[in-house]
């Protein structure tokens, strides 16, 4: 059986400005897209679809067109069925809401073949070098600049030495810098906005802050042969693979030496079969994988489990630093002084907390 649960959990204290994220401005809530995969043996497995605002679409792929073509079948065989359900649906298209549920799907497979093998997922992928991960405070587009210093103030008290923002404007990012001082990482996301003439002038002006990345700059963000003369002549280090969704486009990004940060999101390319190889790919062009993992249910927890077994020494987990009225994993998922702990139980590590899921689930 698969089930498909929405889930809307409030901002604890009001309304964030959360606009790059979800697409709408003062959005009250974070909503999540669950999937709930359960064997005939009784066996529940969850994942996570990228939604936000197209959580009905992502829905209604998964109950319509992708369900049909796995009920029945074994949920051990993750490879061959996911590759089996992408051929054919191919026609629908290789991005979007078929593929995020596709994605869903796979992370929940790989739940329950830990479960029933007894191994975490990190084990089945090949061991966690690590028992934890440093995570970085990826905070919304404040836009106003008095919130934006109280909440990287704030993310520097709670321990975290590594800040992502999502401002557009270069003043914000001064005033970021300013508070954190010289010693804070920071990256900046931009979501995409730019023509390549556009970013180019926006990196002479932001290199004096010393940015780790520039993340997305370019419109439109398939635009490869743009990121890599950004990369060669910004003088910012790039990211991008959020919005890619298939081994071959991740492969053209790598290829043409657009990166120096690939970001592929495990709830957007195929979850966790597909991101893996992604790893492997990168690793054949010398290039370091951060995992786009802007959720707090199960595509957060494959972020953890992948960069944890495959990923570096440097490897970071994007943690969205908000406050919630609740958390999908209460605080088993929290980090401390910066960094997260790698779960060891097996599959996942965790399932969602059932009194969360039933407290702010979307009725339909």
């Amino acid at each position: 059986m698969i089930e498909v649960i929405a889930v809307s959990i409030p901002f604890a204290g009001g309304s964030e400005s959360a606009e790059s994220a979800w697409g709408r401005k003062n959005a009250g809530s974070a909503d999540s897209l669950l999937v709930k995969v359960t064997t005939e043996g009784g066996i529940i497995g969850w994942g996570e679809a990228f939604g936000f605002t197209a959580i009905p679409a992502v829905k209604a792929a998964i109950e319509q067109v992708i369900t049909p073509l796995c009920i029945g079948l074994s949920a051990l065989n993750i490879g061959s069925l996911m590759l089996d359900v992408q051929k054919r649906l191919h026609i629908f298209g290789r991005s979007g809401a078929i593929m995020f549920g596709i994605s869903a799907i796979d992370t929940a497979l790989w739940d329950i073949l830990g479960k029933v093998t007894g191994q975490p997922v990190h084990r089945l992928l090949g061991g966690a070098a690590v028992s934890e991960l440093t995570c970085y405070a990826s905070l919304v587009r404040y836009t106003d600049p008095q919130l934006l210093v109280e909440n990287v103030n704030r993310a520097l008290a709670d321990g975290f030495s590594h800040l992502k923002l999502h401002e557009i404007t270069v003043d914000a990012v001064r005033e970021a810098r300013n508070a954190a001082g010289d010693n804070v990482e920071i990256t900046l996301d931009v979501n995409c906005p730019w023509t390549v003439r556009q970013a180019l002038d926006m990196s002479a002006k932001l290199r004096p802050f010393n940015l780790r990345w520039l993340e997305e700059p370019i419109w439109p963000p398939e635009n490869f042969g743009g990121l890599a003369r950004l990369r060669r002549e910004g003088g910012i280090p790039t990211a991008a693979g959020e919005n890619v969704s298939t081994l071959v486009e991740f492969q053209q990004m790598l290829s043409a030496g657009a990166v120096d940060f690939v970001q592929p999101s495990p709830a957007k390319m195929g979850g966790i079969s597909e991101l893996q190889k992604v790893f492997s790919l990168a690793a054949a062009s010398a290039t370091e994988v951060m995992v786009h993992s802007f959720y707090d249910g199960p595509g957060l927890l494959a972020s953890v489990h992948a960069s944890a077994a495959l990923g570096s020494k440097d490897s970071l987990v994007e943690w969205r630093y908000f406050d919630l009225e609740a958390q999908l994993y209460g605080d088993a998922m929290r980090p401390r002084n910066g960094t997260i702990a790698v779960p060891q139980g097996p599959g996942l590590g965790f399932d969602p907390d059932a009194d969360v899921v039933r407290s702010f689930r979307v009725r339909s």
